[in-house]
């Protein structure tokens, strides 16, 4: 590419100048001639003047051979003519044969009495002469001298002012060669980053600066080649977001059939069922009945489940921020499962930390957030399992724990225990009631108030849940107290 540019920068330098050349030999030429012309012209005009100052006499008693002796010696021609046109004298014919001369215009000029100058092909002779001619008392001298001699002059001139016009070309020549050479290879680099910015290559880099127009132009297009690239890149980003966003959607389309397909074909089958004739069976009548109220139960908690979940996403769910006593809302979130963890064996218990108890929160999500643990915990603590609430003061931030002595989570499990219908014994979380989404649910609820999700886990070892909560409000929002009770 920058070779084929030089190349053609070089070809239009020459081309420039082999028509400086021509221009300057024509307009050269012409000066030249004419100037020569005149110079000449002066000269012999000068020489007829000499010449005219001897008398008449003595001219007409000159022999033919002191003629051309004179002639020679004037670097012309001679003539002498008598003031009605007869040739008197002439250096190369004899006057005899010559024809009358009168009305030859330099002639006519001199015998006026004026000086008389003219160029034209000789008749006698064949050949372009330049003729100069002045009074004599005699009549008029002409000296005449051929273009012959004259245009090997002129030529002899073009010739030189040719020769040092293309010498004084040279370093215009190696100038423009550099510069082409400089130009050609910029140009041939921005012609290439255009080329490659054609291809989709929007990562690669144009190094051509300057403050001239080709530095302009290689900044814009830089420029452009990192805006597409930002471009091309936000596309992706948002190419495959839309790609995590469509699989999940579908994930979540296909969990949120399998989930309802379940509870629905057991109430199905079961209300059937009862209106076969089974609702007259004494013995099973009340445990279909019953199986059926489960399963509507659990058709119920996924609703709400996944009503919870749309909001939080959708960033249409309500929230109440205030300052609220973490310990009061920790113990009435035990008391609210004391029960149900009584009636299998479990200990709940709350060990408060020793400094600082209070978190900026909206208390029915915190409420919500640590039932769903404590639900959790229950359901996979064994009986006479024990189950502890730890709080921690980590800087601005206060983190809530739920500890259990359950069977505990593999390692590889862990990361997707807080996406949407994920369980890691997928058949007993469907028989202990769970919907799949409590931990998504937790996850949300904390990163919707400045908090944020963990687990720690091994098996055989039990596993511990946290989430943790702002102590104070964001700076700009004035801080609301709750009470204690609350």
């Amino acid at each position: 590419m920058t070779a084929r540019i030089f190349l053609k920068l070089i070809a239009a330098v020459l081309l420039i100048m082999v028509v400086a050349l021509t221009t300057v030999d024509f307009l050269a030429s012409g000066v030249a001639e004419r100037t020569y012309i005149d110079g000449l012209t002066r000269a012999m005009d000068e020489k007829t003047r000499m010449l005219g100052q001897l008398s008449r006499d003595h001219l007409l008693t000159l022999t033919p051979a002191q003629v051309k002796t004179l002639a020679a010696a004037a670097g012309g021609r001679i003539t002498i003519v008598a003031p009605g046109g007869a040739v008197l004298i002439d250096s190369e014919n004899n006057p005899a044969a010559m024809e009358n001369h009168g009305h030859r215009p330099e002639i006519e000029a001199a015998l006026a009495g004026r000086p008389g100058k003219s160029i034209r092909r000789s008749p006698t002779m064949g050949i372009n002469y330049l003729y100069v001619a002045t009074p004599i008392p005699a009549g008029a001298l002409r000296l005449a001298m051929p273009l012959q001699e004259v245009n090997s002059q002129v030529s002899a001139i073009r010739s030189r002012l040719l020769l040092y016009t293309a010498l004084a070309f040279l370093p215009a020549i190696l100038l423009a060669a550099f510069f082409a050479r400089y130009f050609s290879r910029r140009l041939g680099a921005i012609i290439d980053y255009a080329h490659t910015l054609a291809t989709g290559r929007f990562d690669a880099t144009l190094n051509v600066h300057g403050s001239d127009e080709l530095g302009s132009l290689a900044s814009q297009l830089s420029e452009t080649g990192s805006k597409l690239r930002r471009i091309v890149e936000d596309y992706e980003r948002e190419h495959a977001e839309l790609e995590k966003l469509e699989r999940v959607r579908k994930d979540f389309v296909i969990n949120v059939s399998h989930e309802l397909r379940t509870p629905l074909a057991s109430i199905q089958g079961y209300t059937e069922t009862l209106i076969d004739g089974a609702i007259n069976d004494a013995d099973n009548n009340l445990r279909f009945l019953h199986i059926i109220r489960q399963n509507a139960e659990r058709l119920g908690r996924l609703t709400a489940d996944l009503l919870t979940l749309s909001r939080l996403e959708l960033n249409t769910r309500p929230f109440a921020p205030a300052l609220y006593s973490i310990h009061t809302l920790l113990a009435d979130a035990i008391d609210s499962f004391q029960p149900v963890a009584g009636k299998k064996g479990v200990s709940l218990v709350l060990h408060p930390a020793s400094a600082g108890g209070e978190v900026y929160c909206d208390s029915e999500a915190v409420h919500q957030m640590i039932s769903n643990l404590i639900d959790n915990a229950v359901k996979y603590t064994p009986e006479s399992g024990y189950i502890s609430l730890q709080t921690a003061l980590l800087g601005d931030q206060l983190r809530i724990s739920v500890s259990d002595t359950g069977p505990g989570i593999p390692g590889e499990e862990l990361p997707r225990l807080f996406e949407r219908f994920y369980r890691v014994d997928k058949g007993r979380s469907r028989e202990l009631g769970g919907t799949g989404l409590g931990l998504a649910i937790v996850k949300h609820l904390a990163r919707a108030q400045g908090g944020d999700v963990g687990v720690q886990s091994s098996p055989g070892q039990g596993s511990t849940f946290w989430f943790t909560l702002p102590t104070h409000p964001p700076r700009g929002d004035a801080p609301q107290s709750a009470p204690v009770s609350a």
